[in-house]
């Protein structure tokens, strides 16, 4: 049976989607503590990427928005990986969003505003957390956006 941080995915006609493999020598998510730590999530769908380039070039603002709401989705699959269950979350703590940019973009928060507007909806006053936003040359596979998360477990 799903828990209520499910149900509202459901809700909002979203899929908890199966944790994103690793591409090379790490772990999706580590937990340490209360706090789980996920990996840079990169906007993988069914095992591939349905965008790639730069934001600002080939890839438009309001596309990688979608696509950082993508990562959070995969973040969250992470999270519940290590954590067991997504209602045991007690807050997101922290998201990092990394935007690969063309030189002259410099929208990089309302891009990552996907992956947070997405955590808010999802979680509500747990989902408000601290936030950065980086602009970058390039990303793995060539990837648009990756966002990374760091939550606080509710002691079991």
């Amino acid at each position: 049976m799903a828990g209520a941080v499910e149900a509202k995915l459901a809700e909002l006609g979203l899929t908890l989607p199966d944790v994103v493999p690793p591409l090379a020598s790490y772990q999706p998510a580590v937990r340490s503590g209360v706090y789980v730590y996920t990996s840079g999530q990169l906007p993988m769908v069914d095992g591939k990427l349905a965008v790639t380039g730069k934001v600002g070039a080939e890839v438009t603002a309001d596309e990688a928005k979608e696509l950082a709401k993508t990562c959070a989705l995969n973040a969250l699959a992470a999270v519940k990986s290590v954590a067991g269950d997504l209602d045991r979350i007690a807050r997101v703590v922290k998201v990092v969003g990394f935007v690969a940019s063309a030189s002259d973009f410099t929208g990089q928060p309302g891009v990552v505003n996907g992956a947070s507007e997405l955590l808010g909806a999802v979680l509500g006053d747990k989902g408000v957390h601290a936030r950065s936003a980086v602009g970058v040359a390039v990303l793995p596979l060539d990837a648009p956006v990756e966002i990374e998360v760091q939550v606080e477990l509710v002691e079991a």
